[in-house]
């Protein structure tokens, strides 16, 4: 069993602490600074309270960083500053290259880093959300959810390709058919277009 911790616990970063914890891993929470819905969403999964980040970062071997993306570089950076030696997961939606220059912040701190994309929306059920991982130890994140509902896939050592695939997807879900060779460039630049292909096939099934 793991001691993870989850910074934060909004709608996504729920079900995700929903799946670490139906994989038989004890999940955390920081209770400072946050809303009274951020409360009833992590007493309602029996997610354990910790009021200081200092603590959070002494009590678990695992944080998990899912925020608004503008905030991932002061969440990670916070957590090298409170001397956390752990593994660190950023999950947020943020460029490759963010995701390398965080990875470059928390390393230089004695963190191991490892690179997350989620695509799909929270994960209660099965084959509905996936969560891309790169990095040296994404094998051991990928540990954290053996048992689902969100499922994981590895992309890799490299940091910033989980990111790029995020990216590179949510443009295509979001873009419009003028785009569409302008993602495909960029897939292809940065190494994950085969990943692409095989999200946009998996999507197709789910339709047929």
């Amino acid at each position: 069993m793991k001691k993870i911790g989850i910074l934060h616990p909004g709608e996504m970063g729920i079900s995700i602490a929903a799946s670490a914890i139906n994989a038989g891993h004890q999940v955390y929470w920081l209770s400072e600074g946050r809303s009274d819905k951020t409360r009833a969403r992590a007493e309602k999964y029996q997610i354990r309270e910790i009021d200081s980040l200092a603590l959070l970062c002494q009590t678990c071997e695992v944080i998990i960083g899912i925020c608004p993306s503008h905030a991932a570089e002061e969440v990670a950076r916070s957590v090298g500053e409170a001397e956390f030696k752990g593994l660190y997961l950023d999950a947020n939606a943020i460029a490759p290259q963010r995701a390398i220059r965080i990875g470059q912040l928390l390393e230089a701190n004695g963190v191991h880093f490892v690179d997350g994309g989620v695509i799909g929306g929270p994960a209660w059920e099965p084959n509905g959300t996936w969560l891309y991982l790169s990095g040296k130890a994404a094998y051991e994140i990928a540990s954290c959810f053996s048992n689902g509902p969100l499922e994981t896939k590895i992309l890799g050592d490299e940091i910033g390709k989980a990111s790029a695939l995020k990216m590179c997807y949510a443009a295509y879900t979001k873009g419009t058919t003028a785009l569409l060779a302008m993602i495909l460039a960029a897939a292809e630049s940065l190494g994950v277009r085969d990943e692409l292909y095989q999200q946009w096939d998996m999507d197709e099934q789910g339709f047929s």
